[in-house]
């Protein structure tokens, strides 16, 4: 799995570098924002050394566990129809690597944010609705499964709810491109650390490689187990969370702030 990385989007390495100075012409003349944002930039730049070590790092670890069973969930066929659908089943031809999110559906028992209060969803009694941040997550992955499966990657979706809730919920949010099977009727949350001995749902990003003995764990998103320094946002798929990176570049930075089902009148997807 490691190796050299093939060059991303050349055109944007050949962009000519810009001394200091050159950007100095440019609207931030004030001298204190411009050498702040020259040390900044230097962080910037050992924040990105790091990202790729780490990147390398993950691409590099050795095969994980085989895994033990061709876990079947429900799902839907290419139909449209409830159907039967096997693990190895979510690996297309050709394309040998499954990135799995593990949804909190039904929520967290001591999620307190408020349930869905339209569409089919909103007719599930409130410890049966589908995590906020979850849900807003998925919102924002929806639009990419289409650019991953063009990549070469596979990408679904697991949650505990029934097959029918989850196909409501992705009806009610309008996601088309993302695969949804139910492990209602299997252990594969439990076996995967996805969900804990009481049966609360545990929200994680894993990807499995099929290789020629089978399929193998590869990675899980395990930064969300690890404990937080203070001060700190948990960042569990870290880079992955788009909503909150994109809060990073602002003044105002990460607030205080939940993912909500619905935003008053307004529609949120």
């Amino acid at each position: 799995m490691s190796g050299p990385v093939p060059a991303k989007r050349p055109w944007v390495a050949e962009q000519p570098r810009r001394d200091a100075g050159a950007r100095n012409q440019g609207a931030d003349h004030d001298s204190r924002y411009r050498t702040a944002r020259e040390k900044l930039l230097k962080k910037e730049i050992e924040l990105r050394r790091a990202m790729e070590a780490v990147a390398e790092a993950r691409r590099a670890l050795p095969p994980g566990g085989l895994v033990p069973q061709d876990y079947v969930f429900d799902g839907l066929d290419e139909a449209g129809k409830p159907a039967r659908i096997k693990l190895s089943e979510l690996f297309a031809a050709g394309k040998n690597t499954l990135i799995l999110y593990n949804m909190m559906f039904p929520r967290h028992p001591r999620e307190t944010r408020d349930v869905a209060t339209s569409g089919g969803t909103a007719k599930l009694a409130r410890p049966d609705q589908p995590c906020p941040s979850c849900t807003a997550l998925l919102d924002q992955f929806d639009g990419a499964v289409g650019h991953l499966e063009a990549a070469g990657f596979n990408f679904a979706v697991v949650a505990r709810t029934a097959l029918e809730n989850l196909v409501t919920l992705g009806r009610d949010r309008g996601w088309r491109n993302m695969r949804l099977v139910s492990s209602a009727n299997n252990s594969f949350k439990r076996d995967y650390n996805a969900e804990d001995a009481d049966g609360a749902q545990i929200p994680l990003l894993s990807v499995f490689h099929r290789d020629a003995d089978g399929i193998r764990h590869f990675w899980s998103s395990e930064l969300g187990f690890a404990p937080t320094e203070p001060g700190q946002d948990p960042r569990a798929i870290g880079t992955c969370e788009i909503l909150w990176n994109l809060m990073d570049f602002t003044p105002e930075g990460r607030p205080n702030f939940g993912e909500q089902l619905q935003y008053g009148e307004a529609c949120c997807h």
